[in-house]
């Protein structure tokens, strides 16, 4: 009888783990069709003459100071671009931040840069809340909100601008690569970004037939759209607040749109405790936003599966070859990505971490689901359909 049932639970369990695998192994050859796609659509385009330069306020909010924060402002000012200006803002005058945009605008006296000290705490994002503040400020009425850390190429407001051409597109938004520190935490912060959760965007565009959302590296739109979905202030007390901005727009019947450019982000030097907590805030802001894509996660994490298959029949040869298919499609995902889409010089350097990498991300996923609570810049915050409630410190 205890054999019969253990028979039973072994069979179960191969079942279970081989469909996992078989759901991971479609989603990946899924994945690689879109980075084909994408590639395409960049090689497409990177030889059209770019005629829509519209003038261009970009708004930066800042706390604190990031990794190579004064060279990430820099690269936007060294754009081959008629006509832009860019808005800081910060919540206090003694912000360390705010020396990196002295220095900026002592570097560049023709470029227009200002900043703005925003007193008034609106919600509980306080980047959002500061962006409302500083709206006032700019000058035009085409927008880019991009974050502290984010570095571009010279070209890059003539391409990000391009698609707004096109009154029916609403927003442009674009992948990004990170450039990690020397630390473990910072290097598979990095990985992650250019082997999964990039994927994970192509993959969306592609199963869903555009996307619904914006990604903080590069948020362009103007500004009769946001007058029109109410403002910064409509979505203040969220935490996904570049999810929500491209959600209300294609609320609006307008298109969102994945710019051909990919930027930069330097990462910060993360011990593994500091990673986790990051990676713990991205996932509970995406369970939150996107919860039915969320949950169908477990079926993409295909080297969890491929080892329980082997696992569960006990080294039989069968489940080597299912492991080694599953990985070799997980590698050849990684690659394409990374190297052909983002062009990650890092890559190569760091792909023996990404088993490491995978497995962290199960053990996330399944943490995220044990509570509400995230900390964000020191900060910490309940969340409870996506808003933030600020928890006050313990005297």
């Amino acid at each position: 009888m205890i054999h019969s049932i253990a028979r039973i639970l072994q069979f179960a369990a191969i079942f279970v783990s081989c469909l996992g695998c078989l759901s991971s192994c479609i989603y990946y050859l899924t994945c690689l069709r879109a980075a084909w796609i994408f590639i395409r659509e960049q090689k497409a385009g990177g030889g059209r003459t770019i005629q829509f330069v519209p003038a261009v306020s970009i708004l930066k909010p800042l706390k604190g100071a990031d990794p190579d924060m004064y060279e990430s402002f820099r690269s936007h000012c060294l754009q081959d671009y008629p006509e832009h200006e860019i808005v800081f803002g910060v919540s206090d005058a003694n912000d360390p931040a705010i020396e990196s945009v002295k220095q900026l605008q002592r570097d560049f006296p023709a470029s227009k840069i200002k900043w703005l000290v925003c007193p008034a705490i609106l919600g509980a994002n306080v980047k959002v809340s500061n962006l409302a503040q500083i709206l006032n400020a700019a000058t035009y009425d085409h927008l880019i909100v991009d974050d502290s850390d984010i570095r571009v190429e010279s070209d890059y407001l003539r391409r990000v601008m391009a698609p707004l051409a096109d009154p029916a597109v609403g927003l442009v938004t674009c992948l990004y690569r990170g450039v990690p520190a020397a630390t473990v935490g910072s290097r598979l912060e990095a990985l992650g970004i250019s082997t999964d959760f990039c994927v994970g965007v192509l993959a969306a565009r592609q199963l869903e037939r555009g996307i619904r959302f914006g990604l903080g590296s590069t948020l362009a739109f103007r500004r009769a759209e946001l007058e029109r979905i109410g403002g910064f202030e409509s979505f203040v007390d969220f935490l996904a607040d570049d999810y929500e901005l491209g959600r209300h727009f294609a609320d609006l019947g307008l298109r969102v749109v994945l710019s051909d450019v990919v930027v930069e982000t330097h990462l910060p030097a993360y011990d593994m405790r500091g990673f986790l907590a990051h990676q713990l805030r991205w996932a509970r802001g995406v369970r939150d936003a996107r919860s039915g894509g969320y949950f169908g996660l477990v079926l993409t994490y295909g080297l969890m599966w491929a080892l329980f298959a082997v696992i569960a029949a006990h080294g039989a040869p069968w489940s080597w070859g299912v492991f080694g298919v599953t990985v070799l499609l997980r590698l050849a995902v990684a690659l394409s990505m990374g190297k052909s889409v983002l062009q990650d010089a890092q890559l190569l350097k760091n792909l023996w971490l990404l088993p490491l990498r995978d497995l962290v991300a199960v053990a996330v996923w399944v943490a995220s689901f044990a509570g509400h609570t995230v900390t964000w810049r020191g900060d910490r915050f309940e969340l409870k359909n996506g808003r933030l409630i600020r928890i006050a410190p313990q005297r």
